[in-house]
């Protein structure tokens, strides 16, 4: 197969076309290009689109294409492509699939999987294709009943600690803009998009540069991959949480559990893969004192900060996204302070807005959230400060979890202990000083408010120094970044897991450098493996696969 690479079409030029349209116009591009006759390449396929906005206002739509179908061999069309200085390559997918259903023998123990965000999700799919019917512990509830939590969480102000944004079917991710990007290389992920695309997500993730599913879309899909997971024999049992291990020299014998009523549960298995998300502390606490191996990990904490969507697209288009007909603008930034400090926007949320977050009474987090469309009025990032071990001012390995508490709780009664935000605008927050506070141009959208304030009450003295540094420097990388009426809502502290649990080479728990515990599999981000929805997703499959390889010994 051929793929031709840099076909360029302007923005507007393409403003409006559907697929079909868009695929059709991409053909006779091709052709012209490679000087072809007409109908010479009958069909082709988009396998990856991107930006090229270095011309700004002219912005181009940039496209990598697979001939399907053509009256010339790849060879053929490869000679062409040259003769034509059109940049191209004879390639071969490199195909992942799911495992063959297995026939399982008689009173095999079927596997658990603590957990049901994206790395639950896809372990279970994985275990559930191989026929292995897996057994789904979720602490939260299903996506109906979590929905209607979160809302009244959002609207009165009353947590649930069992079910909210954190917790509940589909993990963190179901509130949040449903982004697949990510920096690992994994052949595995292609599997995944194409699942999430058969699931309801628009097929463009299969080729966007910066593929996303919307928060609102996204749900939907979750709940049809947990339908598939039943329909080959899985279970998920929501508002049921992993309460304990049993081991039998060093090995998973059972795992109790505290179903919906409280009462408990003791399932028998011999394979636990533990799903569990970057939130999920008490089982942090549990895991940890039944001899799981963890260490403290870096994360990081910040803010969300705000800007108009329409001076985001102006700054990286030259124009509005909704007149050259392409998505609202993104933009990822970073800059190193002098101390060393690592600052940089994290879970870009165009057109999205910044959601309460939190999973501990108590205690306040903040998020960011975009639908499908993308078409809120402000645009909004993580904006956060490299937090590395040595901070937390512990060696214990759970201590950056008291760390996250600590700085939650300071936001918490900062916001006035009603779960509202604490807020500032960046310039009252570069000058340190909330007198006089005015009114800000861009209003926040975090429900049900927010409470105007000095951020640096809630944050670590290191991470406002590195704020106010790092705000100026990345306004000169991106226009109107640092523009004092943006908006800054505190806190920010969710990014990643604080602790990993150590595995061996076959992904099995360690309980010391030395000695595995057969039968644990720890996983995704809230194992300290993965930091995003495509890259627990696809730590969830290879845990899978390690049960398997490992049944199969």
């Amino acid at each position: 197969m051929l793929r031709i690479h840099e076909i360029k079409i302007n923005a507007i030029e393409a403003k409006g076309l559907q697929h079909e349209e868009l695929e059709a116009l991409l053909l006779r591009k091709v052709q012209r290009r490679l000087r072809l006759p007409a109908d010479s390449i009958r069909k082709i396929r988009i396998a990856k689109e991107s930006l090229d906005a270095r011309e700004k206002p002219e912005v181009y739509r940039v496209f990598s294409l697979d001939v399907l179908d053509s009256e010339f061999a790849p060879e053929e069309l490869l000679a062409e492509a040259r003769r034509a200085r059109c940049k191209a390559a004879v390639t071969e997918e490199t195909a992942v699939s799911f495992p063959e259903k297995q026939l399982q023998p008689e009173g095999a123990k079927r596997p658990v999987v603590a957990g049901f965000g994206p790395c639950g999700i896809f372990a279970a799919l994985t275990l559930a294709k191989a026929g292995l019917r897996p057994i789904v512990l979720e602490r939260g509830a299903c996506m109906e009943e979590r929905v209607a939590a979160v809302e009244r969480f959002w609207s009165e102000g009353v947590l649930d600690p069992r079910t909210n944004v954190q917790f509940g079917e589909g993990g963190a991710g179901s509130f949040s803009d449903g982004k697949l990007t990510t920096g690992t290389k994994d052949p595995v992920h292609r599997l995944i998009l194409q699942c999430f695309a058969d699931a309801g997500a628009d097929p463009d993730i299969l080729y966007k540069q910066h593929p996303h599913v919307g928060t609102d879309v996204l749900r939907g899909v979750v709940v049809n991959l947990r339908k598939q997971i039943g329909e080959l024999g899985g279970e998920v049992r929501f508002c049921t949480q992993l309460t304990a291990l049993q081991l039998e020299d060093g090995r998973l014998t059972a795992v109790e559990t505290a179903g919906p009523d409280g009462k408990t549960e003791i399932i028998e298995t011999d394979a636990l893969i533990l799903a569990l998300g970057h939130s999920a502390r008490d089982s942090f606490a549990m895991l940890h004192a039944s001899g799981l191996w963890m260490e403290q990990k870096p994360f990081s904490m910040g803010v969300r900060i705000e800007h108009r969507q329409a001076d985001i697209d102006r700054a990286q288009y030259g124009a509005l996204h909704e007149d050259l007909g392409i998505g609202a603008a993104e933009y990822k930034l970073s800059v190193r302070t002098k101390a060393g400090r690592g600052v940089y926007t994290f879970c870009m949320c165009p057109g999205g807005q910044v959601v309460a977050s939190a999973s501990e009474e108590g205690r306040l987090c903040t998020n960011g959230m975009s639908l499908r469309a993308r078409d809120g009025e402000n645009a909004n990032s993580g904006l956060l400060v490299d937090v590395r071990p040595e901070d937390f001012g512990s060696s214990d390995p759970l201590a950056g979890v008291e760390f996250q508490r600590k700085y939650e709780k300071l936001a918490f009664e900062l916001g006035g202990s009603a779960y509202r935000a604490p807020a500032q605008i960046v310039g009252s927050f570069l000058r340190r000083n909330t007198e006089g506070q005015v009114h800000c141009a861009v209003e926040p959208t975090y429900r049900p408010g927010v409470t105007w304030t000095d951020l640096h009450k809630c944050l670590p003295d290191f991470v406002s120094a590195s704020l106010e540094e790092a705000l100026p420097l990345l306004g000169r990388k991106l226009k109107g970044f640092d523009a004092p009426d943006a908006v800054m809502t505190a806190i920010e502290a969710r990014s990643s897991s604080p602790v990993r649990m150590k595995r061996d080479a076959g992904g099995l728990a360690l309980a010391s450098p030395e000695v595995s515990i057969k039968g644990i599999y720890p996983a995704g981000e809230g194992a300290g493996y993965a930091g995003g929805i495509m890259s627990a997703a696809a730590d969830g499959y290879h845990a899978a696969m390690h049960i398997l390889e490992n049944r199969a010994k």
